[in-house]
């Protein structure tokens, strides 16, 4: 192999577990999550007084202004009554911070994706097939094992995991909020520990799959 093939190969293995995790976030922002974990029996309700229909309309107001061109003004508009927002002007603050992340990611994902195919199209033209579908085999693994650090920390200490992951990506304590406040009203933290459980799954899957199929088109090619 040429050195720019092994760089790419070397690319992929590094991208396959960025790319699966970035497809479980994209899939848990469609509704289908928020509304089976609602329901879901044994999620506790709101003390302060949010129905099922509530928490079904706000959320999704709040997932549509992360994934849609609108300003902050979209959630700042929002109100529960005549007189009272949606969000207090913290928890609008957080958000446009969330939505800066997954903006970002909507921009990468694709281009990761794009990326991995454009090689494997140069692979089979170039005669490296085998080597890409290693490589789509060794990042498989890659994220099978770094999905199951995450989620054995879940299990041993959601909360550690949950405090790192925010440290990490927001400054200082503008993640942090009021029970009585809207964003953990709709989002208490059993909410996040299931999506962080989902995500782990489909990661999981999606590496099992790859490891496996990269792994048997390697030997075929």
């Amino acid at each position: 192999m040429t050195l720019p093939q092994k760089i790419t190969t070397y690319s992929i293995t590094i991208l396959v577990p960025i790319f699966l995790l970035m497809t479980s976030i994209r899939l848990l922002l469609f509704p289908v999550y928020t509304i089976l974990e609602y329901q879901r029996p044994g999620f506790p309700p709101d003390t302060y007084g949010f129905t099922l229909q509530d928490r079904l309309k706000w959320s999704q107001v709040s997932l549509d202004y992360l994934s849609n061109g609108a300003g902050i003004e979209f959630l700042a508009d929002q109100k529960l009554d005549a007189s009272t927002p949606l969000y207090n002007e913290r928890e609008l603050s957080h958000m446009l911070d969330v939505k800066k992340l997954v903006q970002l990611m909507l921009i990468i994902w694709p281009l990761i994706g794009i990326f991995i195919l454009g090689a494997g199209v140069l692979a089979m033209r170039g005669g490296w097939l085998p080597h890409f579908w290693q490589a789509v085999s060794r990042g498989g693994w890659a994220a099978v094992g770094l999905i199951l650090a995450i989620l054995v920390a879940v299990m041993v200490s959601f909360n550690a995991l949950f405090t790192g992951f925010h440290r990490i990506f927001f400054s200082g304590d503008t993640w942090l909020f009021q029970y009585s406040d809207t964003l953990i009203r709709l989002f208490p933290m059993p909410f996040w520990q299931d999506a962080f459980t989902v995500m782990g799954a489909l990661v999981l899957l999606g590496g099992l799959f790859l490891g496996l199929f990269g792994r048997k088109q390697s030997y075929a090619g």
